[in-house]
């Protein structure tokens, strides 16, 4: 019985590393796409508000923090990679409470972290920041500084910042790795049995899994993960076509852009 025990664990953990090797290679692939998205936001609505600064802070585990992930604006740069309590400040309160706030003089408000803002290289006069909400849970916050038309935000201010939130909100659903991650350990685990599986065995189960979560056939986002995370066990020479044969399509498709 604890043998048995035992090579269950053993398959359980060869399939969560096998499983955890094809995240790595979907957010490599995906990472990409969703800070482009955020990054066009953060640069439209710093253009729209004619603001000194617009970020977006994302919420993160281990432990759990906000990250500014990206700025814009002519002193947005600094804040790029701070990190902060999830309750800490006025990105804090925001992501905390789910609400939604407008202030014209941070400096008289107990809430703004001025220690924090320092370290970004820019203390700001004015902010408006509002939560970015998937489904009905925040996920982060998108923050405005310091419009130069004007010492503070309007109602229609806001309402024009809670359009670009929720079009922020949607690019973080649209990145779904982290869920279909869950759902294909989920997957995996349930599906290894009492008996002992092989290596071929346990990679083959968590190909199937992988796969099985493209619900698009036109766009088969996790048979691309399945294709790239095969690469490992390449020789160096087969690696080296594979390269070849990427540049073609990429040059390919780059000349199909520009005829487009």
């Amino acid at each position: 019985m604890a043998e048995d025990q035992s090579t269950n664990e053993t398959a359980a953990l060869r399939a969560l590393r096998a499983a955890a090797r094809r995240s790595d290679v979907a957010r490599r692939i995906q990472g990409d796409v969703e800070q482009a998205l955020l990054q066009s936001i953060v640069e439209a609505t710093a253009a729209l508000f004619d603001a000194e600064a617009s970020s977006i802070a994302l919420f993160e585990r281990d432990p759990e923090r906000l990250e500014f992930r990206v700025a814009a604006g002519a002193q947005g740069a600094g804040a790029i990679g701070l990190s902060v309590p999830p309750s800490h400040g006025i990105v804090g309160y925001v992501f905390s409470t789910g609400q939604a706030l407008a202030l014209s003089d941070v400096l008289s408000d107990p809430r703004f972290d001025r220690r924090t803002a320092e370290r970004t290289g820019y203390v700001p006069r004015s902010i408006a920041a509002v939560p970015l909400v998937d489904g009905q849970a925040p996920v982060g916050v998108l923050q405005v500084l310091d419009k130069r038309s004007s010492p503070t935000f309007s109602l229609r201010d806001m309402e024009l910042l809670g359009v670009f939130a929720r079009q922020a909100a949607a690019a973080i659903t649209a990145t779904r790795v982290q869920r279909d991650t869950t759902l294909l350990l989920r997957e995996v685990i349930r599906e290894i049995g009492d008996e002992g599986m092989t290596d071929e065995a346990v990679d083959a189960l968590v190909a199937a899994s992988t796969v099985g979560l493209d619900r698009d056939d036109a766009v088969p986002f996790w048979r691309l993960v399945e294709h790239v995370s095969g690469l490992h066990a390449m020789t160096d020479r087969e690696l080296t076509l594979v390269a070849d044969i990427l540049e073609v399509v990429s040059r390919h498709a780059a000349r199909a852009g520009r005829r487009s």
